[in-house]
This record gives structure tokens, C-alpha cells and sequence, in this order.
């Protein structure tokens, strides 16, 4: 067996300690959610919980299932923000990594400088033009506007990716008489699945946990996302707290079990082509 030193050793500490820091939240947000509410209010506070109940749980899923058109709306923002966001930047991307653009470079830095911008910037310009053309309060709406959020973001982390792949397949290619679009969707596109699935994951996830499109661009109950439908457990002369932690943790569970599921896939994918 290996034998680590003891700067290793501390090393391993330093990043348990950090772990734990950055997931002691997610542990207070999921015990709470199955505390009687007499023991959300302990003191001192009750980091195990005695009593253990899943009543929050039954309530919001089961008895009152108000919350699964919520769900559904997240479902279907996020899944369409994905969508969008890779049908635009695959080309996008592409192209800048392929060919000699004379504005690339400068494309390229207002991508970066885009993603500096608050989203409470974008969210208000985008309502006022979905209003004017009637398309606020609709999936399409919060699609477009997650996806000027996710896309920049997709753009830099794709392009790496491309011109890490050899070009002489491409030429091979149109040598044996493909033209460019046949080249790129039956030589590279195949090649690029790493980066789909971490662009599109990213996407996904970015459009699930939005609360300013969601807040600013949906009015209406009917289109509202999970983000959204948290809310209504926050009111005028109290918070439920058990319910809210609940709802909480169904609205985390997907982000949770997919960044388990395709780790792997998903740290290839953002390292892929990091040596251009």
C-alpha cells in the first residue's frame, strides 16, 4: 500500500473540514424537513434529531399534490433550456474553434463578460420584450431567458472541447465526399458526447434552481416553477418550517442525483480539451 505524508495527511483534513462546512447546510435542510415542528425550535439547537417524521413529506406529495404542477413546470423550463442551449451553442462553438472569424476573440470576451452580468439585468429587458409581443407568463419565455443565462457559459466550455479534436477529420472527411455539415454531424458531433452531456446537465441544472426568470417573466400559478411554488410556505405571520425544508429537499434531489450519476462524465467533459 501506498504511505501517504503527513502534509497529505493534512491536506485530507483541511478538505474533510471544508466538505463538511459546505454540507452541514443540506444536512440542517433535510433533518429539518423530518423534525416535529416542537424540535425546529429547540435550544439549544438539535443537530440529530430525536423524533423523526415524515409527515411534511406525505402532505405536499401525496395528501395535497398542489406542488406536482410545479415540478412539472421545472421539468419542462429546465428540459427546454437544455435543448436550446445546445442547439445554439454547438455551432456556435464550432465555429469558433474552427474557423478565422475577425471578431472571434472579441466574441469570445463579451461571452466571459456577460456572465459577470446579475441576472436581475437581463430579467427586466426580457420582460419588457416578451410583454410587447405577448409571451410572458409561457415556458417559452422562461426557456429563452434561462438559456441567455446558460449559453455563454456553454459556449466557452465547448469550444476548447472542438479544437482539442483533430482537424485532419474532418478534411479526411470531405475527402471521401462529405461536405461540412455532413463532416460535422457524423464525425464530430459523435466525438463531442462528454461535453453534451456536461453542457446540457449545467443547462439543466442552472433553469431548475432559477428564482429571477421565474419570478420576474411567470405571473401566472399555470407556468410557475418549483422555485416559485417554495414561496408559499413563507407568509405574513410565519414560516412553516418543515414543510419549506421538505419542498426544499424534493426541489434538490434532482440536482443531487445527477451531478452523482454523471460526475464522472461531467468533470471529463469540463477538463476536456483544458491544454488549448
Amino acid at each position: 500500500m501506498r504511505n501517504y505524508t503527513l502534509k497529505q495527511y493534512l491536506l485530507l483534513l483541511v478538505a474533510i473540514i471544508i466538505m463538511m462546512v459546505f454540507l452541514f447546510p443540506i444536512y440542517w435542510m433535510i433533518t429539518t424537513s423530518v423534525k416535529p415542528m416542537s424540535d425546529i425550535f429547540s435550544s439549544p439547537p438539535m443537530i440529530i434529531p430525536e423524533t423523526i417524521q415524515f409527515d411534511a413529506y406525505y402532505k405536499n406529495l401525496i395528501q395535497d399534490q398542489s406542488l406536482l404542477p410545479y415540478i412539472r413546470n421545472s421539468f419542462i423550463v429546465a428540459a427546454g433550456t437544455a435543448f436550446l442551449t445546445l442547439l445554439l451553442a454547438l455551432p456556435c462553438a464550432y465555429a469558433l474553434a474552427r474557423f478565422r472569424l475577425m471578431w472571434g476573440n472579441i466574441f469570445l470576451l463579451i461571452l466571459l463578460v456577460t456572465q459577470m452580468i446579475p441576472g436581475i439585468m437581463m430579467a427586466m429587458p426580457l420582460y419588457i420584450l416578451f410583454s410587447k409581443i405577448d409571451l410572458v407568463n409561457s415556458y417559452l419565455a422562461l426557456i429563452v431567458g434561462n438559456t441567455t443565462n446558460a449559453l455563454p457559459f456553454a459556449i466557452v466550455i465547448m469550444r476548447p472541447f472542438f479544437l482539442s479534436i483533430p482537424k485532419g477529420l474532418e478534411e479526411a472527411a470531405v475527402i471521401d465526399g462529405c461536405n461540412i455539415f455532413t463532416a460535422f454531424f457524423r464525425i464530430i458531433l459523435p466525438l463531442t458526447k462528454p461535453i453534451i452531456l456536461t453542457v446540457s446537465t449545467f443547462s439543466f441544472l442552472f433553469a431548475w434552481g432559477d428564482l429571477i426568470f421565474a419570478l420576474t417573466l411567470a405571473t401566472d400559478e399555470k407556468v410557475r416553477p418549483l422555485t416559485m411554488g417554495i414561496t408559499k410556505f413563507i407568509g405574513q405571520y410565519g414560516t412553516q418550517w418543515d414543510q419549506l425544508m421538505a419542498v426544499s429537499t424534493i426541489a434538490a434531489a434532482p440536482i443531487i442525483i445527477v451531478f452523482l450519476l454523471f460526475q464522472k462524465h461531467i468533470v471529463s467533459g469540463i477538463t476536456a480539451g483544458s491544454d488549448k
